[in-house]
C-alpha cells in the first residue's frame, strides 16, 4: 500500500453530536461499551467490497458516473491488487475492521476458468498480507454465479449440466480463497436461481440441482476443514421473475426440506425484505425464531422504486428495531453488518464514500443504544410477556406442551361464555413509548 488512494482524508475520528464536520462520527465510537460489550463488537461493520470499490454508479437510463481512481478497468492482477490496496486504506481511516467481496470483485474473469483461478489466487495472496498488516479480516467471501452471460439462465439452477459444473467449481475456488484468508463465513445469493417463465421450467428439477449444489458445498467445507458459517441471502426477485430463495420462510422450507437447515443460516439484507413485501424486522424475526439469522446486509431501499436501490441506511427508526432483533437473540455470533449500499450516480467523488459509510455507521450506533435503553427499560418486554400470560400456566401452558386435545379445549370453551376477549394490543402506546427513547 505504498500509493495513497485517499491522500486528502484522515481517520475518521468520534467528535460527538455536537461536532459540524462532515468527515467525523456523531455517534459511533469504537470503543464505547454500551451492554458489557464495545460498539464496534456489537455492530461488526463490513465494507461491501462490489459497491464501495467497484460499483460504477451506472442505471438502466445511462452510464457509469463514478470516479474511482484506484481502478483503470483493466484485466489485470496489478489493478486488482491497486483496488485492494484502496479498499484496505478506505476501511482502516473509518475504523472499519471487515470486508467481504465475491470472487470476480477482487479478481479478473479471464479467458478460462484456469487463468481466472490464478488470478484470484495471485489476488487473494495479497489480500492476505494486506490483512496481516492490517488486522482487518474477511466477513465473508462469495462466489459471483450471475454476472456472466453463461448463467443467464441461472448457476445452480441452469438447465444445462456444463453451466452447472461451472458454478461448481467456481464455488470451489472461492471457498478455497475464503479459507486461505481466515473468512468467518461464506455466502450464498442466487441472483439467477430462479425462473423467467414457468413455460420453460422443471420448478422441482430445478430446486433439486440446486439443494444438490449446497450439498456438494457442505461435503467439500468439512474436506478442507472450513469452520465458518455458511448462508443464504433471500431476495424475491429481480433479475428473475421469481427468485427461489424469494424471503426467509422460502428459504428456511427449502433448508429444510432438503435436510441442510443444519449447515446454513440467513444473510438478510434490508432492501431484498423490501422487495419481498416485508420489514426487514419481519425477515430478521423470521430467521432468528429459527435460530437462523446469521448476518446483516446493512442498506434501504426506496418503496417508491420497484427495484433494488441498496441505498445507505440512515433511518434511526429502522436502525433501532433492527438492533432491538439482534440484541434479542444475543448479538451476532458470525456474521456482522455488511454495507451492501453504494452511493448515489449524483455523489460520485471518493469522499462521497466516507460520507455515506459515516452516515450508516452513526445510525446504526445510535440504533444500537436507543435499543439498548430499550431492553434495559424493560416495559416493552414485559408488555409482550404479559400479552401471551395466559400460555405461561393452566390450560395455556397445557396448549404449549401438547398434553391436551379438542375435546378438552373444547370443554373449556364451552364453560367460558361468549364475551371472552383478549386484553388490548396497546400498538399506539408502545409507538409512542418507541419514540421516547428515539427523540
Amino acid at each position: 500500500m505504498s500509493q495513497e488512494h485517499f491522500p486528502h482524508i484522515n481517520k475518521i475520528a468520534f467528535e460527538g453530536p455536537k461536532t459540524k464536520n462532515p468527515l467525523a462520527f456523531r455517534h459511533y465510537n469504537s470503543d464505547e461499551v454500551v451492554g458489557g460489550k464495545k460498539m464496534k463488537d456489537h455492530l461488526r461493520f463490513g465494507v461491501a467490497y462490489w459497491h464501495a470499490m467497484k460499483n460504477q454508479l451506472s442505471d438502466p437510463f445511462g452510464a457509469g458516473t463514478a470516479i474511482r481512481p484506484w481502478d483503470d478497468g483493466s484485466k489485470t492482477v496489478e489493478n486488482a491488487c491497486r483496488v485492494a490496496d484502496a479498499c484496505f486504506e478506505f476501511a482502516g481511516k473509518l475504523g472499519i475492521d471487515y470486508y467481504c467481496f465475491h470472487d470476480r470483485d477482487v479478481a479478473p474473469e479471464l479467458g478460462s476458468l484456469k487463468a481466472s483461478n490464478d488470478a484470484l489466487q495471485a489476488v487473494a495472496d495479497h489480500l492476505g498480507k494486506l490483512q496481516e498488516k492490517t488486522g482487518i479480516k474477511l466477513l465473508w467471501g462469495t462466489a459471483c454465479l450471475f454476472a456472466h452471460p453463461r448463467y443467464n439462465q441461472g448457476a445452480g439452477t441452469s438447465p444445462n449440466a456444463d453451466v452447472f459444473s461451472y458454478a461448481a467449481a467456481q464455488v470451489k475456488k472461492a471457498m478455497d480463497v475464503t479459507l486461505q484468508l481466515g473468512g468467518l463465513g461464506y455466502t450464498f445469493w442466487g441472483g439467477r436461481e430462479g425462473y423467467s417463465s414457468l413455460l420453460n421450467t422443471d420448478m422441482k428439477r430445478e430446486l433439486d440441482h440446486l439443494a444438490r449444489l449446497l450439498h456438494m458445498a457442505v461435503d467439500y467445507k468439512k474436506k478442507i476443514g472450513f469452520t465458518g458459517q455458511f448462508y443464504i441471502e433471500p431476495k424475491p426477485r429481480e433479475p428473475s421473475t421469481h427468485q427461489y430463495d424469494s424471503d426467509s420462510a422460502a428459504c428456511l422450507n427449502f433448508l429444510r426440506e432438503y435436510n441442510l437447515l443444519d449447515h446454513f443460516k440467513l444473510n438478510i439484507e434490508t432492501n431484498h425484505a423490501t422487495l419481498a413485501g416485508h420489514t426487514v424486522q419481519h425477515e430478521l424475526t423470521v430467521a432468528s425464531g429459527a435460530g437462523a439469522l446469521g448476518s446483516i446486509d446493512a442498506n434501504a431501499g426506496d418503496e417508491l422504486i420497484g427495484w433494488d436501490t441498496d441505498q445507505f441506511p440512515t433511518n434511526i427508526y429502522m436502525t433501532t428495531q433492527i438492533m432491538l432483533c439482534v440484541l434479542k437473540m444475543g448479538g451476532f455470533t458470525t456474521g456482522g453488518l455488511n454495507f451492501d449500499a453504494k452511493v448515489r450516480r449524483e455523489s460520485f467523488e471518493p469522499e462521497d464514500l466516507f460520507h455515506a459509510h459515516i452516515g450508516g455507521m452513526d445510525a446504526f450506533a445510535r440504533g444500537l443504544k436507543i435499543a439498548h435503553n430499550i431492553v434495559e427499560d424493560g416495559r416493552l418486554g414485559d408488555f409482550v410477556k404479559a400479552r401471551y400470560a395466559t400460555f405461561d400456566s393452566g390450560i395455556g401452558q397445557q396448549i404449549e406442551k401438547g398434553t391436551i386435545g379438542f375435546d378438552e379445549l373444547e370443554t373449556h370453551a364451552l364453560s367460558l361464555g361468549d364475551t371472552t376477549m383478549p386484553g388490548s394490543g396497546r400498538q399506539e402506546m408502545l409507538e409512542n413509548l418507541l419514540n421516547d427513547f428515539i427523540a
